[in-house]
C-alpha cells in the first residue's frame, strides 16, 4: 500500500485514541539481560579493584626501574634527605637564632663531618696506639691455630699446609689479569662511591638552607584546590621522617653500646673503636650488624683465643636480635606512626627489591608516606608528630 497523507493521519488518531484511553494497559515486553547485569556486584567490584592495583603495581615497578637505572643520582639524593632529616633540628634552631640560612645549613652540616672526622680519628688513634700488641697477638694466634690444626682432630700435619699454601700461592700467580680486573671494578666503585658522596653532601647543604622554597616551588604548580591540603600532609610526612631519625640515632647507639660492653667484659681491646663503628654502621640495617659483628668477633678471636669469640658471635647476635625483634619496631614503629610488625616486613621486602639501599630507605618512605595519606584523611596527628611540631 502506497503512503499517504491519509493514512498517516489515521495512524494518528488511532494511538491518540488508545492512549486517551484510561481502560488501556500497555504491557511492555521484558527486556533481555545483558552480560553486565548478569554478572553479580561483587565480582564487578573486585575486577576494578584488580585492574586499579595492577596500574599501581606497574607504576611502582616503573618508578624502581627508573630509580634503578639512575641510581648513581638517586641513591645520593635519597641519602641526602635522611641526612637533611637529621639535621633539619639543628639548622632550624640557628635559623631561629637569626642565623642566615646558608650560614646554618653550612653549620649544621659542619657538625655531622666534624663527628664522623672525630669518630675516624679515635677509631685511627685507638689502633695505632694498639697495633704492635694486637699485631704480635695475631701472630701468635696464628701460630696456636696451626699447632691446633696439627694436633687437634683435624690431624692436618704441616705438609698438608705447606701443600695448601703452595696451591693458594700458584692460583695467585695465575689470575692476576682476573685479580686485576676485580680490582679495576672495585676501583671505579670507590670512584662512584665518592662522586656519590659529593653529591649527596651538596645536596644535603641546599636542602638545609631552603628545601622548603623548593618544596613550597613544587606545590605551586599544582592545582589550586590541591595546593594548602598537599602542604600540610608534606609538612606532616616530614615531621614524622624527623622522628624516625632520631629514633634511628637511639637504636644505632644501643646496638653500639652493647656490642662494646660485651667486647670490655671479655678483655677484646679497642671497645671504644668498637662502639664507633658499630654506631656508624648500624645505620645500614642488616649489613651493618653483620659488618660489626665480624670486626668484634675477629678480635676477639685473635686477642682472647676461640672460647671469648664465640662468646662475641653468641652476645652480638643478642645484641642484633633484641634490636631488630623489639627496639627497632618498637621506637622506629612508635617514631614513624607503624606498626612494629609493618616495620619488619617493610625492611624484609626493601631489603629483597632493593638490598641495602632498599632496606636503609624503606621505612622513612613508609613514615612518610603513611603521615601523608593520614593528613589528607583528616586524621589527627600522633604524638610524635605533636611534640615535633611543637619544636
Amino acid at each position: 500500500m502506497a503512503f499517504t497523507p491519509f493514512h498517516r493521519s489515521s495512524r494518528r488518531a488511532t494511538t491518540a485514541a488508545v492512549t486517551a484511553d484510561p481502560q488501556v494497559v500497555v504491557v511492555q515486553a521484558p527486556e533481555t539481560p545483558d552480560a553486565e547485569n548478569r554478572i553479580p556486584q561483587g565480582v564487578r567490584t573486585a575486577a576494578g579493584w584488580a585492574w586499579r592495583v595492577l596500574v599501581l603495581g606497574a607504576l611502582v615497578w616503573g618508578l624502581g626501574w627508573l630509580m634503578a637505572e639512575f641510581s648513581q643520582v638517586t641513591v645520593p639524593l635519597a641519602i641526602s634527605l635522611l641526612l637533611t632529616a637529621l639535621l633539619s633540628p639543628l639548622a632550624s634552631q640557628l635559623k631561629a637564632w637569626k642565623w642566615p640560612p646558608l650560614a646554618a645549613a653550612g653549620a649544621a652540616l659542619l657538625v655531622m663531618v666534624l663527628v664522623i672526622v672525630g669518630i675516624a680519628w679515635g677509631v685511627g688513634a685507638t689502633a695505632a696506639k694498639q697495633a704492635p700488641a694486637l699485631v704480635e697477638q695475631t701472630v701468635a694466634g696464628f701460630h696456636e691455630f696451626t699447632n691446633w690444626l696439627a694436633s687437634g682432630p683435624l690431624a692436618i700435619d704441616q705438609a698438608q699446609l705447606d701443600q695448601w699454601m703452595a696451591s693458594l700461592t700458584t692460583w695467585v700467580s695465575e689470575s692476576r689479569e682476573t685479580l686485576a680486573a676485580a680490582a679495576a671494578a672495585v676501583g671505579a666503585s670507590v670512584g662512584h662511591f665518592f662522586a656519590g658522596v659529593a653529591i649527596a653532601a651538596i645536596a644535603t647543604f641546599f636542602f638545609l638552607a631552603g628545601g622548603g622554597h623548593m618544596w613550597r616551588g613544587f606545590v605551586r604548580l599544582l592545582p589550586d584546590r590541591y595546593q594548602e591540603s598537599t602542604d600540610r600532609a608534606s609538612l606532616r610526612g616530614w615531621l614524622s621522617l624527623v622522628s624516625y631519625m632520631r629514633a634511628q640515632v637511639i637504636v644505632s647507639a644501643v646496638d653500639a653500646a652493647g656490642v662494646a660492653i660485651i667486647a670490655a667484659i671479655i678483655g677484646v681491646p679497642m671497645a671504644w673503636a668498637l662502639f664507633a663503628l658499630t654506631f656508624v654502621v648500624c645505620f645500614v640495617p642488616v649489613v651493618g650488624a653483620i659488618i660489626a659483628g665480624t670486626v668484634a668477633t675477629s678480635l676477639a678471636l685473635i686477642t682472647q683465643g676461640p672460647v671469648a669469640a664465640l662468646i662475641m658471635v653468641g652476645g652480638t647476635i643478642a645484641v642484633m636480635w633484641l634490636e631488630s625483634h623489639l627496639l627497632q619496631p618498637l621506637l622506629l614503629g612508635r617514631a614513624a606512626s607503624l606498626h612494629p610488625l609493618a616495620v619488619l616486613i617493610g625492611i624484609a621486602v626493601g631489603a629483597q627489591l632493593g638490598g641495602i639501599v632498599g632496606a636503609l630507605v624503606v621505612i622513612p618512605v613508609m613514615a612518610f608516606a603513611v603521615a601523608f595519606v593520614r593528613s589528607l584523611r583528616g586524621e589527627p596527628a600522633g604524638e610524635s608528630e605533636q611534640s615535633k611540631g611543637k619544636d
